[in-house]
Order: C-alpha cells, then sequence, then structure tokens
C-alpha cells in the first residue's frame, strides 16, 4: 500500500479515536515503521514484506537470518521503494489495469500456469492475488524509473567492445554454448583390459541402438551410470571451454540432435548428445525491415492519453493515412521518427519483447494495433523479413550487452546510494 502520510489529517483521526478512553476499548490501529520523504511506510507493509521473504527463503532452502535483520533489511527495502515510487509519481509514470493484468498473464506463463492456476497457487502460499497485483505494479513503476533515470544514460563505445571481445573473459562469454546429455559406462582406474574390452563393447552397442534410432533417454535411464540418469542424462548448456578437449573437439563438429561415438576417458566410455546450440559461428537469423511509432507517457500526458492518441493515430493510418508522415510527425523515438520511423533490419532479441513478440506475428505488410512496452505505446508495421548469417553482428552485440549489463549494475548500486542520501527518512520501528 502506498500511503500519503497528513499529519494534520493523522493527529485529528487519533484524537477522535483516542479522546474518550473510557467509552470503548483502545483498538490497535497500523503505525508508522518509517517516514520517507512525503510518504509513509506502515507497518502492516513491513509485516507483509517479511511473510513473504520468509517463504522464499523457505522454498529456497535458506536458513532464516536473525528477526532484527531481517527486519532491517526489509525496511530498508521498502524506504528505497518508497523513493523511487515517489520519483515515478512526480514523473507521471502509471500502469494501467490493462498493463497490469498483461504483466500477471506473462509471470503466469513463464511458470506454465494459467492466470487461475497461478492466482491458486498464491493463495495456498498465504499471499493474497491483489497483494501480488500491488507488488507488480510498483515494481513495474521502480524498473520504468529506472529504466529513465540510469539505464538509458549509458553509453557502450565500439572501442569498448573490440577490447572485451579481444580479452580472454570476452572470447569465453561469447563462445558457443551447447545443451548436452551423457550416457556413461563407469570404469575403474584399476580396471583390467578385460574389463575395459567389456565396457568399450557395451558403449559400441548402445551407440548402435541409438543409431538405430533408440530413445537416447529411455538408454541413458536404463544404462547410464552418471548423476542424471534418471533426467535422461541431461548435463544442461556448457561451454567448450567447460569440457575435456576430446569431448569439446567432438561436441563441436555435431549438428543438433546428433551423437558422438564412445569417447574413453579416466572415468570410463562417454556418447554425448547435442541437443541445441547458441552462440558461435554460423549464427543464422531472421530478421524483420520494421518502422514504428512510439508515444511516450509524461510528466504532461498520461498512459491513458497516450493509449488514446496512439488509437487515433492508428485510425489515421486505417483511414489512409501516411504511416511515414505521421511518424514523423507524432513518434518519440528520436532514431527512427525523422525516416518515417524505419527501424531498418532488426532481430527479435534486439528488441522489448511486447515489442518482438508483435513483430514476430504479424503479416508482412499489416500495421498492428497499438499495443505498450515499458518505452510507451507502438504501432509498428514490418515491411520485409529474411534470414542472415549475422555471427558477427551477434558477438559484437552480445558483447555489448554484456557490457550494458555491468555498467548499469555499477551505476544502479551508487544511484540508489544516492537517492537514499538525499532523501529525509526517519525511522519509527
Amino acid at each position: 500500500m502506498h500511503c500519503k502520510f497528513i499529519p494534520a489529517v493523522f493527529s485529528l483521526c487519533a484524537a477522535m479515536l483516542f479522546g474518550t478512553a473510557a467509552q470503548a476499548e483502545v483498538v490497535p490501529l497500523d503505525r508508522v515503521a518509517a517516514i520517507v520523504d512525503s510518504d509513509v511506510v506502515m507497518v502492516s507493509q513491513v509485516k507483509e514484506r517479511i511473510q513473504a521473504v520468509r517463504q522464499q527463503l523457505r522454498q529456497n532452502g535458506t536458513e532464516l537470518p536473525p528477526e532484527d535483520q531481517l527486519q532491517s533489511q526489509v525496511v530498508d527495502r521498502l524506504v528505497l521503494e518508497s523513493i523511487q515510487l515517489q520519483m515515478g509519481e512526480r514523473a507521471g509514470i502509471r500502469i494501467d489495469d490493462g498493463a497490469l493484468n498483461q504483466a500477471m498473464q506473462q509471470i503466469a506463463a513463464r511458470n506454465n500456469v494459467t492466470l487461475d492456476q497461478f492466482r491458486a497457487a498464491l493463495e495456498r502460499d498465504g499471499i493474497s492475488y491483489n497483494q501480488a497485483r500491488e507488488q507488480i505494479r510498483r515494481e513495474m513503476i521502480i524498473n520504468r524509473v529506472r529504466q529513465r533515470r540510469v539505464r538509458d544514460t549509458i553509453q557502450v563505445t565500439d572501442q569498448e567492445v573490440r577490447n572485451f571481445l579481444s580479452s580472454e573473459v570476452g572470447r569465453y562469454q561469447t563462445s558457443a554454448d551447447f545443451r548436452l546429455a551423457m550416457i556413461v559406462l563407469p570404469l575403474a582406474e584399476s580396471a583390467s583390459p578385460a574389463d575395459v574390452e567389456k565396457a568399450a563393447k557395451a558403449a559400441g552397442d548402445i551407440y548402435q541402438q541409438l543409431n538405430q534410432g533408440a530413445d537416447f533417454n529411455t538408454l541413458a535411464a536404463s544404462r547410464s551410470a552418471g548423476d542424471t540418469a534418471l533426467e535422461g542424462g541431461e548435463l544442461g548448456w556448457r561451454k567448450a571451454a567447460q569440457l575435456p578437449g576430446p569431448f569439446a573437439n567432438a561436441v563441436s563438429q555435431l549438428d543438433i540432435g546428433q551423437i558422438t561415438q564412445p569417447m574413453r576417458s579416466p572415468a570410463g566410455f562417454h556418447i554425448l548428445k547435442l541437443l541445441e546450440k547458441r552462440g558461435g559461428e554460423g549464427q543464422l537469423v531472421q530478421e524483420f525491415n520494421v518502422r514504428h511509432i512510439l508515444i511516450k507517457p509524461s510528466e504532461i500526458r498520461s498512459e491513458g492519453e497516450a493509449a488514446q492518441l496512439s488509437q487515433r493515430l492508428y485510425d489515421r493510418i486505417a483511414a489512409g493515412e501516411s504511416f511515414a508522415e505521421l511518424a514523423k510527425s507524432y513518434s518519440e523515438d528520436p532514431g527512427s521518427a525523422l525516416n518515417g520511423g524505419d527501424l531498418n533490419w532488426v532481430t527479435a532479441d534486439a528488441l522489448a519483447p511486447e515489442f518482438a513478440e508483435v513483430m514476430t506475428s504479424l503479416p508482412e505488410n499489416q500495421v498492428s494495433v497499438p499495443f505498450q512496452s515499458q518505452y510507451g505505446w507502438h504501432i509498428l508495421e514490418v515491411t520485409g523479413e529474411r534470414e542472415v548469417d549475422m555471427t558477427d553482428e551477434m558477438r559484437e552485440q552480445q558483447a555489448r550487452n554484456l557490457i550494458q549489463s555491468r555498467k548499469y549494475e555499477e551505476e544502479l548500486q551508487s544511484w540508489l546510494l544516492k537517492i537514499r542520501d538525499e532523501a529525509y527518512v526517519e525511522t519509527k520501528i
């Protein structure tokens, strides 16, 4: 709950309630835990957040800290949230119910459940759905404040990208990732030649069955001695540098779905299967030639007014007006407005998730209805699609994203300390 602290009203209510103690039994009211500029954090908010934190720590199997330390941490967190929410309010940042409902649906989808199932799961954990909605609303406002105040100010130069890519860390982080499964037939270091021959024959038999169409997961569960045998031998994602040399060379030559021949190591015989691959050489990606109109909410334009303006522009385009001319006149994306909203060729992973979802599902040369992202309201049109080898470009973009994320974390912590120091905070508990 985002409460406004009005001392006169608070004092009046207190006088009315407690002025005649003989008339009624005193009922404890909510108390102020901290005054934060023109806002307050209430004790009830602290208790609710402590309950949620306890629940999360228990689910993660983490030992609970002492009660006084937990309360102090929670109060500090709520104070910082209050400062950022007040900044959002002054900047005119609003999250309407439509955007909030969409966010709740996306959270449910990421957890592979329906919205009703998500609501039921929250209630089983003792968390009301409305409480969860309001917390998500707060987090969305805070994210937009951080976007404007921190992320949008970060610059990454081409020289920084080149330096990163030429470093050992950069080469490692931008190298290919392999998602692997493995069947292991173990051998002791003291195994006799007869034991080695027997294991080699068993590995050869499994390899032959796999080539004849046998299911890798089934054979892993029944024949492998690996820790993840019952999970189909799943190893998860690995960099080539994390694998023994012979394994890395063999895996690098596989296509997705292929298996290696049995390979010997000091631990036994291994058969690896490549389940997925990302990064590395030969990265064919889908590109979209797209143009858009962006309408941003601001101090003088609410979320609702931004949505209404984008709808009016959509109606004008549908009536036959030029997309490009309307983009030049109204779009608030400085990088594309003067070009009629043209973003040129872009990939889905370089864009906000909401934008990418609409772009990849929209038929060519059709204009989307207005939709919202973290940047504002968009109308977009896909004017072309193509598949290109983006190995170098993707590696550079990956490096740029890694540098930007590192800078953002550094800048964010400094910014949070700064706004905390500049705020008036009086703790009451």
